[in-house]
């Protein structure tokens, strides 16, 4: 008896876990900034591709990409993944083919190339080219958008027609309406639980007190009938009495 309890109290624990999980996954969502230009999100990135003229291919300098990235970071490129990814839509955004800056650095203390924020460069992409010949603090990265290839280029001397600016998402709970299937699976949680519980309490008390849970609704009638006989025995003494 103590094991089937057990249980069922676990089943309904789990159960209630389960509903949590659900309502968590539900609540959260990606987030990517709201300040009216166009991002979007790839893993848990945002990108924001930076549309240029329609009838002509707009140029920008080193400084000038970082500038229009408003306070993100330019592209960043930590897996074979999210290289293709730029790849897929870049033709989304511009016609034909765009070099566009990757936010590489030349890092004096290590003397290795680095993403902005110091993040160590994981993955590489270098088209297959002799070295450069540029000076390291002099060398920046662009990446061609019709191979996927990087090709080191001069920070202060070039200047590619694409940008894209980067940033990562962050959880916040959404403000949404809600949802009728997370409604119903509450319903039915709060349900089970107090079935579950009703049951768990009726056999304790029973376990407890034997039949005695039983007898308290056992029907009492509210006055007692007398038998045949002496209902009359009662009548004959009553006779009896009359003078």
């Amino acid at each position: 008896m103590e094991s089937l309890k057990n249980n069922r109290r676990s089943r309904s624990v789990l159960f209630c876990v389960f509903v949590l999980c659900i309502q968590l996954q539900l609540s959260l969502t990606g987030h990517c900034p709201a300040d009216r230009r166009t991002w979007v999100s790839f893993k848990d990135k945002c990108y924001h591709f930076v549309h240029g003229e329609e009838d002509k291919i707009k140029s920008y300098t080193f400084e000038s990409a970082k500038t229009l990235c408003r306070g993100f970071e330019l592209l960043t490129i930590q897996s074979a993944e999210e290289n293709d990814f730029v790849i897929k839509y870049s033709p989304e955004v511009w016609k034909g083919t765009v070099n566009v800056w990757l936010g590489m650095y030349y890092d004096t203390n290590s003397d290795n190339m680095m993403w902005f924020g110091d993040d160590p460069v994981l993955f590489t992409n270098w088209e297959d080219s002799s070295p450069s010949d540029l000076v390291p603090l002099e060398t920046c990265v662009s990446l061609h958008s019709n191979t996927g290839k990087w090709e080191n280029v001069s920070c202060l001397e070039e200047v590619e027609n694409g940008v894209v600016c980067e940033t990562d998402q962050k959880e916040e709970v959404a403000k949404q309406k809600p949802n009728a299937l997370l409604s119903a699976l509450v319903i039915l949680s709060v349900v089970a639980i107090m079935g579950v519980s009703a049951v768990i309490w009726f056999l304790h008390q029973k376990h407890n007190l034997g039949s005695t849970i039983l007898t308290a609704f056992e029907y009492h009638p509210p006055f007692r009938v007398l038998d045949t006989d002496q209902s009359c025995l009662v009548e004959a003494e009553e006779t009896d009495s009359v003078p």
